[in-house]
């Protein structure tokens, strides 16, 4: 039994199909059939169900899976235990991070990382919506804001502390406000993952408690990097993580309003599969983006 063909097993039992595991392990579609033709023979049962619309794990299969990540882990740690320490890890990561904070904070520093480890690969994805760790083959996840994967485990790595921003231009047309009852002749810049999300409105907090206060908005955006150009061009207010809008605030770009209403701290956190199995580069890669990204949000969050 080859680990080859493990790995390939578990690529294809992970996305439900030969063709995902395929694109994802860099293999033609036939070295992946081929792989788990061969295992099925080796340990004598059928692995998979085969269907034109699907690909699904067999009872067999399922019991098989959970020893073979196993393995793979073990393999991967015993690999790794007497290697040189100089020679660093192998291997490929694949991880997904919030857009500012792999451009602000995690990749200028990755040059560090991969000077420690110059054998891995790594790939990163900086999407703005929430990608599925498990159905697209990530290795681990920085999620800002409320959990919802219940199934992953969840590394707290601080809080963002939250600002209120708008253009000077934008101020200067419309006036500063100073108290929640001046925002009735404002915009805000809507940010919504769906663009037909309706329900725009100023978030605050009132006793510790999370309050929405209506607003209109003319403009509504799914990323940040066009949430953060509506509010330059003077489309609105918007309601930003203070580490990534201080630049901006320090060049004279953006000008802070109501520091005394601002919205709930959100939650940062790193997510990754399952700590049993979790292989060294992981494992590796999860300290130090914590190392990276916990000094800062403790220095922002006590600004």
């Amino acid at each position: 039994m080859e680990l080859d063909e493990l790995r390939i097993f578990a690529r294809v039992a992970q996305l439900g199909s030969f063709t995902r595991a395929a694109e994802q392990l860099g293999l033609v579609k036939s070295r992946v059939s081929t792989a788990v033709l061969q295992l099925e023979a080796r340990v004598g049962a059928r692995l998979f169900q085969r269907t034109t619309r699907q690909v699904r794990l067999t009872p067999d299969g399922e019991v098989f899976l959970a020893r073979c990540k196993e393995l793979l882990a073990d393999a991967e740690q015993l690999q790794a235990m007497f290697q040189p320490v100089a020679s660093g890890l192998k291997g490929r990561l694949r991880i997904d991070l919030p857009n500012k904070l792999a451009s602000d904070l995690i990749i200028p520093r990755l040059p560090e990382f991969l000077a420690a480890h110059p054998l891995l690969e790594v790939g990163i994805s900086t999407t703005d919506r929430r990608v599925d760790l498990v159905q697209e083959g990530f290795d681990c996840v920085l999620r800002v804001g409320p959990l919802t994967d219940a199934e992953l485990v969840a590394r707290p790595l601080g809080v963002l502390a939250m600002c209120n921003v708008a253009s000077p231009g934008y101020l200067r047309t419309h006036g500063t406000p100073a108290t929640l009852a001046d925002l009735a002749g404002h915009r805000i810049v809507h940010y919504a993952a769906k663009l037909g999300t309706q329900g725009a409105g100023f978030e605050y907090q009132e006793g510790g408690v999370a309050r929405m206060h209506p607003m209109r908005s003319t403009v509504v955006v799914n990323g940040t990097d066009a949430y953060q150009a509506a509010c330059l061009a003077g489309l609105g207010l918007i309601q930003a993580p203070l580490l990534g809008a201080r630049r901006l605030i320090e060049q004279g770009l953006l000008a802070e309003v109501m520091p005394e209403f601002v919205a709930s701290p959100m939650p940062v956190s790193l997510l990754y599969p399952n700590r049993r199995q979790l292989a060294p580069r992981v494992q590796a890669v999860l300290n130090w983006i914590a190392q990276v990204v916990e000094p800062q949000l403790k220095q922002w969050t006590a600004a």
